[in-house]
């Protein structure tokens, strides 16, 4: 079984890629980091801001908006981008891991997982064939399988049966997606924790049922980064060269580059927005902690040579009052900052990769890094 592919390989550096994955609402330049809106909104952020920092592509999430609002009144009121006044290109989670990590007494069959809504504790059920469901009424560009998620570490033969199911989850998920409209995708997702003979073989089953994408699922849950980096070597030979690449719920901005520097395409995380309500910057100076003391009389910006406006002009000490203050606008300038800045590291990335300087590109960066931020005068 084969899919429709939508994805333009540009350019290679290495193992690093640059290309176009073309969807209904507009292009994605890979590679990239989706800001996460989990239920249809950004936390602390317009729209507007979230395209001027870059972004092409945003994520929701099935598991979420099914419960609220629910994905038949997303339907009726024009699909995603109309809810929600997003007029770019959407990616959905299919909600395996929301299950796994927030749902009370869940409960997986082969037919599907049932789990008590920890909004309100009414019982739900998500199959493959309702998580295609959802993700259809939402109007998702890009459409994930329903997977198992298993917290590492974990016995091998758990992590062995849940990637087992969900290889079977997906080929019914495919079977789901035949009727959508041409030029959606739908992804499928290599499962296998920290085993790499079920990272291989969960690979191999997925290049042969055959999808629009791959994703590698199942990380950034509780293992080292060289766990990480290790699966991410042992899938990414398998996958088709002319198909993206989504590490899912990854990163800091050195797993991003790492990983790029592996092969692969795609990213999103909530740290940027939640680490910027909580007094955290991103910068070239790396991790900026506003809530420390040593801001509280600097006047200087957080970054004079940033392009974006916010991180060049708002005092370092007024934004530790307000991150002191709890006010909701340190909240707000340090989400928008941190979501600019990963879009500023992804265009950089992008634009190495084109150039062929993308390893001393990175080691650059990770010097800067490494300097740490300016002191105080």
């Amino acid at each position: 079984m084969t899919s429709a592919n939508h994805f333009e390989l540009l350019g290679r550096d290495g193992k690093a890629r640059t290309g176009r994955l073309t969807t209904p609402h507009g292009p994605v330049r890979t590679p990239a980091f989706m800001p996460v809106g989990t239920a249809g909104a950004m936390k602390g952020l317009h729209w507007r801001e979230v395209r001027d920092a870059g972004a092409d592509i945003v994520l929701g999430n099935t598991y979420h908006l099914m419960l609220r609002p629910g994905a038949e009144r997303i339907a009726a009121l024009g699909g995603l981008q109309s809810f929600t006044g997003w007029q770019g290109p959407m990616l959905t989670d299919s909600g395996g891991f929301q299950v796994m990590s927030l749902a009370q007494l869940r409960k997986v069959s082969e037919r599907a997982v049932t789990f008590r809504s920890h909004i309100d504790g009414a019982s739900a059920e998500l199959s493959p064939e309702r998580a295609i469901e959802v993700q259809r009424l939402l109007g998702s560009d890009i459409a994930m399988q329903l997977d198992e998620c298993v917290r590492l570490p974990a016995e091998r033969n758990d992590i062995e049966r849940a990637m087992q199911l969900s290889l079977r989850w997906a080929e019914r998920c495919k079977r789901a997606f035949e009727t959508a409209p041409s030029g959606y995708m739908l992804f499928g997702i290599a499962q296998g924790g920290d085993v790499p003979k079920l990272r291989q073989a969960s690979a191999r089953a997925l290049v042969e049922i055959g999808f629009h994408g791959y994703a590698i699922g199942g990380l950034a849950v509780g293992e080292p980064q060289s766990v990480m980096l290790a699966m991410i070597e042992e899938v990414v030979p398998i996958l088709p060269l002319d198909r993206p690449r989504y590490l899912m719920g990854v990163g800091t901005p050195e797993d991003m580059l790492k990983a790029v520097a592996r092969g692969i395409d795609m990213f999103d995380c909530v740290m940027p927005t939640r680490n910027g309500r909580h007094g955290v910057a991103y910068t070239r100076f790396g991790q900026i902690n506003l809530r420390n003391a040593r801001h509280a009389d600097d006047p200087r910006p957080l970054d004079e040579e940033s392009l974006w406006p916010s991180a060049r002009t708002y005092a370092r000490a007024y934004l530790h009052h307000l991150v002191k203050s709890g006010e909701t606008l340190g909240a707000m300038l340090l989400s928008e900052i941190n979501v600019a800045y990963y879009q500023r590291l992804m265009h950089d990335i992008r634009d190495a990769i084109s150039k062929g300087t993308f390893e001393s590109f990175a080691e650059h960066t990770r010097a800067e890094w490494a300097k740490g931020d300016i002191a105080p005068r």
